[in-house]
């Protein structure tokens, strides 16, 4: 099976955490998944009473390369909590989908356990491959609501759009089918995609609002891509996040 070439693309750990790096009051926590699997993750801080992100990140890179927008989250007063799956950065194992969803319900319950976190501030966030990930995790675990950004409805759905319509198991293990999750889920869900996605294009992202059960909120970012919506939506993206996070937490 070719996952590795087309679903995982895990960036090994540069040691380097930069200038954004320097703003952040980063902790460094390593978390157990399976015995004998360790995940590196860090846990930004804004306060006992401060709404708390659980953010699974998309498939590539590693998390040093979402310091920027880590930045801007605690900036707005969100504690964040962000893991690097298995076979990325500094984490051991090697990457599958139950393998993954495994590492996410070990940062959920990190959170619970060891952060004392309760379920009512916290707001699981998933981009792109993690929204089936943090799909996941809410399906399991309770929480307060469930951000979805840059989400596509499975890996089939990718496959018909990039490839056609070739049958992804035939060359892929991997499924992420989030829109078989959603009919279990049935929190506030706020779903957000960049207008100018070609990775994921909007209509991909479309199908998964209207897949999801209410309550929900469609939030479609003007000039944006894939990977650079929080950023082209700037102060605009952060209120809609803020409002969403407010409400259901308070």
């Amino acid at each position: 099976m070719l996952d590795n070439l087309f679903v995982f693309q895990p960036a090994p750990w540069t040691g380097q955490r930069g200038t954004h790096g320097s703003e952040l009051p980063l902790e460094d926590v390593w978390l157990t998944s399976d015995s004998d699997v360790r995940l590196f993750s860090w846990f930004v801080d804004a306060g006992p009473q401060q709404p708390v992100l659980l953010w699974c990140h998309g498939n590539a890179g590693n998390i040093s390369h979402r310091l920027a927008n880590l930045v801007e989250l605690h900036r707005h007063g969100l504690s964040v909590m962000i893991f690097d799956y298995r076979g990325y950065g500094k984490s051991t194992g090697t990457p599958s989908e139950t393998g993954l969803y495994q590492d996410a319900l070990a940062a959920y319950d990190f959170l619970r356990i060891h952060k004392k976190v309760n379920p009512k501030r916290l707001v699981v966030f998933g981009r792109s491959l993690g929204a089936a990930i943090a799909g996941e995790i809410v399906r399991q675990r309770p929480a307060a609501g469930l951000i979805l950004e840059g989400a596509f409805p499975s890996i089939q759905s990718m496959a018909d759009h990039h490839y056609f319509g070739l049958p992804a198991h035939w060359f892929l293990d991997s499924q992420f089918n989030l829109r078989q999750k959603l009919p279990d889920i049935s929190l506030p869900l706020l779903i957000i995609h960049g207008e100018h996605d070609t990775i994921v294009p909007i209509k991909l992202g479309r199908q998964v609002y209207e897949a999801a059960t209410p309550p929900k909120h469609w939030y479609p970012v003007r000039g944006a891509g894939h990977n650079d919506v929080p950023f082209v939506g700037g102060r605009t993206y952060f209120q809609h996040l803020l409002t969403f996070i407010q409400k259901v937490v308070s």
